[in-house]
């Protein structure tokens, strides 16, 4: 028996070891002051941001496309009609189609039924006019926002990436009465400039190259002077954007540009920064090739004309074309190096889908962190030292056994967090705490119920063999409640909640493991082959 008891310590040894050397092994990138173990911003310090995706702007835009492929498909095919347009009211997901010759109505209905896997088509007829209203169907408005949602994840996570944080926490979350979660949680540990984060995680960054209307096309000082120099009114394949060239005050101007963009961030192939002709900060963009083909053939056709370079509907430039233009092109503008090497992350890492509300901001210091850090560790040493003064004198020498199997305990926690690379946050450093106790609890019922069984009369390895025995299922059930208890809390929390649920379902694991196994071992060494008639407990 002393010689598969002598195995098991072995392997116990060997497994404590691996243990201690996922968690003070070897430090790598990015870790703390805990070694191998990755610290949460609450800990290391950084931003903690939940944002909004808002879907509409994807279904408005997926409704406006729609408006517009139809009224040129109408004109394709000889069919008057009045106006193609998305409804306006809000939370009316549909396209109208007014106006359409009773002549050409069937011609208009058996085209529009293309789009009934999308779309519910409905049709009146008013003073010999057919009105037509296609309305997207639930289960389409659940996947495109499904998909939008999913899109800004991935493109955040690029953005991230890019911005080399080690362990950020990327995750959807929750809704905003919508049929699907539309908000993103993000954490970022170690960040040392938020208000530069923030802007670069929430800037759409949507690209266009769009022609600039060639007659009266600005720009302009104010709106209405760009209206008064089209007539009064703006003609339907234009729109007036905004133009600013640079960030200073009253620099603001406009332009009227054509509706439909030559290019958009989508045949975008990379960006990098670079230099204008005078020296000062650009970005340089280069095309895919479909998109370069696209391009090329646009420029050749409009050459004197003006090429205006939108970014979130706002013109940034507008030179002129004078002469073809193939795969690359230049955006110039008053930047920054800081901000030209911005804007060409955001632009390799693709537009968002949708513009992004910030509904909740939390940014901790560095020092705020190392405060936090020095004050769990010292909350942490306290307790787990008047535990240990506490079961020495109670249990005397066996106390001896409930403090080594707590430091296995807590070995065992911190090497398996150290070798998942898990994140250590203070709500985690509180679930190591509560798993302290936890193990004490564990020993003291093993202890009591050996102390009844001694009082009773039982010899001394008897009443251990039935103090174990008999309180195994109620220790079992303690932990497994607990244990269930922070799968929930693990599967509906974020973040430092997640934490905490991580470091108290490991370390209720380890506890069983050394408060039934560990400590049994313990006194089978201790009483080895030997007849024992007394116990120190």
């Amino acid at each position: 028996m002393q010689k598969n008891l002598r195995w098991k310590f072995i392997g116990l040894l060997v497994f404590l070891a691996v243990c201690a050397w996922f968690f003070i092994g070897p430090k790598e990138k990015g870790a703390g002051a805990f070694s191998r173990l990755n610290l949460g911003l609450d800990l290391k310090g950084g931003i903690h941001l939940v944002l909004q995706v808002m879907t509409d702007d994807a279904l408005n835009l997926e409704l406006n496309q729609t408006a517009d492929r139809i009224g040129q498909e109408f004109k394709n095919r000889g069919i008057t009609f009045e106006s193609s347009k998305k409804a306006q009211a809000k939370g009316d997901y549909s396209v109208a189609v007014a106006g359409v010759d009773a002549d050409k109505a069937g011609d208009a209905r058996q085209y529009l039924q293309s789009y009934d896997q999308r779309f519910t088509l409905r049709s009146t007829v008013t003073d010999g006019k057919t009105d037509f209203t296609l309305t997207m169907k639930d289960g389409e408005l659940r996947s495109l926002r499904e998909s939008t949602v999913s899109q800004a994840l991935e493109t955040i996570r690029r953005r991230v990436d890019a911005l080399g944080v080690t362990e950020p926490t990327l995750q959807t979350h929750g809704n905003s009465g919508q049929d699907v979660d539309d908000q993103i949680i993000v954490e970022l540990p170690g960040i040392d400039d938020p208000d530069r984060v923030t802007g670069l995680l929430a800037n759409t960054a949507q690209l266009e190259l769009r022609l600039v209307k060639k007659e009266q096309g600005g720009p302009f000082s104010t709106l209405e002077s760009a209206m008064s120099a089209n007539g009064g009114a703006i003609p339907d394949d234009y729109q007036v954007l905004a133009y600013r060239e640079d960030r200073g005050e009253g620099s603001l101007q406009y332009m009227v540009v054509n509706r439909v963009p030559v290019i958009t961030g989508k045949e975008l192939k990379t960006a990098r920064t670079g230099t204008d002709g005078n020296g000062r900060p650009a970005v340089n963009f280069f095309l895919t090739p479909d998109g370069a083909t696209v391009f090329e053939r646009a420029t050749e056709q409009h050459v004197g004309e003006n090429l205006a370079i939108v970014l979130d509907n706002v013109v940034r430039s507008a030179p002129r074309i004078n002469s073809k233009i193939g795969a690359e092109g230049i955006i110039e503008g008053s930047f920054t190096d800081q901000e030209a090497s911005d804007l060409a992350l955001l632009l390799r890492s693709g537009a968002l889908p949708a513009s992004l509300q910030i509904l909740g901001q939390r940014n901790v210091g560095a020092s705020l962190g190392n405060d936090s850090i020095k004050s769990g560790i010292f909350a942490s040493l306290i307790g787990f030292g008047l535990v240990v003064v506490g079961m020495l004198a109670y249990y005397k020498k066996s106390g001896v056994n409930a403090v080594l199997c707590l430091a296995a305990n807590t070995l065992v926690l911190m090497g398996f967090m150290g070798a998942v690379g898990a994140t250590l946050t203070l709500p985690g450093i509180a679930g190591i705490i509560l798993t302290v106790g936890m193990a004490v609890d564990a020993n003291i019922l093993i202890f009591e119920r050996i102390r009844e069984e001694l009082r009773n009369g039982k010899a001394v390895r008897a009443a251990i063999d039935s103090g174990f025995s008999k309180v195994f299922w109620t220790i079992f059930d303690s932990n497994c409640t607990t244990f269930i208890a922070a799968l929930f809390l693990f599967q509906f929390g974020t973040g430092p909640v997640k934490g905490f649920a991580v470091t108290l379902t490991v370390g209720l694991v380890a506890n069983v493991f050394t408060a039934v196994l560990m400590s049994r071992w313990i006194f089978e060494w201790i009483l080895g082959g030997k007849r024992v008639e007394t116990l120190s407990i």
